[in-house]
């Protein structure tokens, strides 16, 4: 009977979902880098201030306000001195952003090859299509508002006119690789959204940055080196940004080609080209109170054991995978105790389908 508990709910209410193509179309905002002084295209989908999130259908995540809480600590406090995780800027009088600094380059080609069958993952080379600079991040503190907002980057110092992919096909030289079309003159990005889990529940979600190039590259996201300046672990603790986010390197694969096997799952599978890994993410709106658009990567690996015992399935909540992990079915990378790999990516929630 509550919608908001049980049955399909979109969270990312800012614009429309195309449920046959897996996208979304989303307000297609440009600011100025203060300083480069060039033109800088990006989307709205996280505030810390829940008036706000429900005034402009963002999703409301408390946890970004300790974004600009600091100071940062690099990738497992390897960094103590490190900047935040979020970039500065302030409103100007025609009511677009004035960031402080943080560009992307949007001309590398995303590229990913795989490694030697069965292990496709790790990959054997792989290269993010978007590279930020070292001050880039998609967090935002907007100064004379007092918020933070996650506002992930589409385009960087190109013209209107440069970008003018309304009817799709865009030019992935230029705008982030996510991108299915964009029409600055109409005011909209539309991007492909990525399925996933979330304690049980199927989901959409957007891939738009990563802390990392590896995951930006899997992720055809950006590499957004300020991330790695996002302090991991304690995620359901106080003054924690983050949530967690869990993947598998070896789930199950398909049994052979043209077979799709229901259980499949994982990083190989997904590098071998059987679809999306399916993660699994932790907290979001209307199923917790800590959701946070950042996700603090957990990489599992299924036990020759467990695989032996023919435990090894799709797994599709946190608790049924933290249960694996307590049995000893599942472990982190090498046999190493499971959490965090301090690697950050930036996916925001969109729809909720039960």
């Amino acid at each position: 009977m509550n919608p908001n508990l049980v049955g399909p709910l979109t969270l990312l209410k800012s614009g429309p979902i195309d449920f046959d193509h897996a996208t979304i179309t989303l307000p297609l905002y440009k600011g100025t880098v203060t300083s480069t002084g060039r033109a800088i295209y990006y989307v709205l989908t996280d505030v810390s201030d829940k008036s706000l999130a429900d005034a402009l259908g963002l999703n409301f995540s408390a946890k970004l306000k300790f974004a600009n809480a600091g100071p940062g600590t690099g990738v497992n406090g390897s960094n103590p001195a490190a900047t935040l995780p979020a970039r500065q800027a302030h409103t100007t009088a025609d009511l677009s952003l004035q960031f402080d600094n943080g560009t992307v380059d949007f001309s590398p080609k995303q590229a990913v090859t795989p490694g030697k069958a069965p292990n496709y993952f790790p990959p054997k080379a792989f290269q993010p299509g978007s590279v930020g600079d070292s001050d880039y991040t998609p967090l935002v503190f907007v100064q004379d508002q007092g918020v933070v907002y996650n506002a992930p980057v589409v385009a960087y110092d190109v013209t209107d006119t440069e970008i003018d992919f309304c009817d799709g096909d865009p030019d992935y030289t230029k705008v982030h690789d996510k991108v299915a079309a964009i029409c600055p003159s109409a005011g909209t990005v539309t991007l492909r959204l990525t399925a996933g889990f979330s304690f049980g529940k199927p989901v959409w979600y957007l891939s738009t940055d990563a802390s990392d190039p590896l995951p930006a590259a899997l992720e055809q996201a950006n590499f957004a080196p300020a991330l790695q300046n996002t302090r991991v672990g304690g995620d359901d603790g106080a003054f924690s940004a983050v949530e967690r986010i869990f993947s598998f390197a070896n789930g199950p694969t398909n049994v052979a080609d043209g077979i799709v096997n229901p259980q499949r799952q994982g990083l190989n599978s997904a590098l071998n080209g059987e679809g999306g890994p399916l993660n699994v993410l932790g907290g979001i709106p209307h199923v917790a109170t800590d959701y946070s658009p950042l996700w603090d990567f957990n990489l599992g690996v299924w036990t020759d054991d467990a695989i032996q015992k023919g435990y090894r399935s799709r797994v599709n909540e946190e608790f049924q995978i933290l249960g694996l992990v307590q049995r000893g079915f599942v472990t982190g990378p090498g046999g190493k105790p499971w959490g965090s790999t301090g690697l950050i990516v930036d996916c925001p929630i969109v729809h909720r389908f039960l």
